[in-house]
């Protein structure tokens, strides 16, 4: 199984563009079966769980049996005549727990491997409409800390609804480095403490992946 997560910079008057474009590659990707799974999205200004959407830049997550199904040339054609800066990332999940929409997307996986390379994660949420002050109030600070962690590489913040559905790619250096930010930095561990105590999120997921290419155009 592949995930590739693409992400679609437009030009400086191109949010217009991007916000139709989510409506409308819905089609091709509805139609292709060789599609198991996917999500359009927008994206935060800071990399991370982000109030302020950033307008110019969209997102397309999609799941598929090899890299080779998930070419749609309508979609990149799209992109091509509007001139949006693409990346594309593949990634091949290799643990973790939660849903999405109610389904296990990545298939069953071990909550942990002995895998200790680069890796990818993604930490997905739905939040409880009582606690989107507690959630908001927390996540800034964080959000300042992981910019400068040890071993992360980039990272972006996507969003199916704004405030409630919240999704963070980070990619980082090693194995070892991810978890040093995410159980070792003090307000990180404590926002996971709180998330879990005082039951922040309906759903949630948290999944890791070994990247396999990353692509720009």
């Amino acid at each position: 199984m592949i995930c590739t997560l693409t992400i679609a910079r437009y030009p400086r008057y191109g949010g217009l563009v991007g916000i139709f474009s989510m409506a409308l590659f819905h089609f091709p990707l509805f139609i292709n079966q060789k599609i198991s799974f996917y999500k359009l999205m927008g994206c935060g200004k800071n990399g991370t769980f982000d109030k302020h959407p950033d307008w110019n830049q969209w997102a397309i997550l999609m799941v598929s049996e090899s890299p080779s199904t998930v070419a749609i040339p309508f979609i990149i054609s799209w992109f091509r005549l509007f001139r949006a800066e693409v990346s594309i990332l593949s990634m091949q999940p290799i643990e973790g727990h939660g849903t999405w929409d109610g389904r296990e997307v990545f298939g069953k996986l071990p909550k942990q491997t002995d895998y200790e390379g680069s890796i990818v994660v993604l930490t997905r949420a739905t939040i409880r409409l009582s606690k989107l002050k507690a959630f908001w109030g927390n996540v800034d600070g964080v959000a300042q800390q992981m910019k400068g962690a040890d071993g992360l590489i980039t990272s972006v913040g996507i969003g199916e609804v704004p405030f409630i559905k919240q999704a963070t790619f980070s990619v980082w250096e090693t194995k070892a480095q991810m978890k040093n930010f995410a159980y070792k930095m003090h307000q990180h561990a404590e926002v996971i403490r709180k998330t879990k105590q005082e039951g922040w999120y309906s759903e949630e997921m948290f999944v890791r992946f070994i990247p396999l290419k990353m692509e720009r155009s």
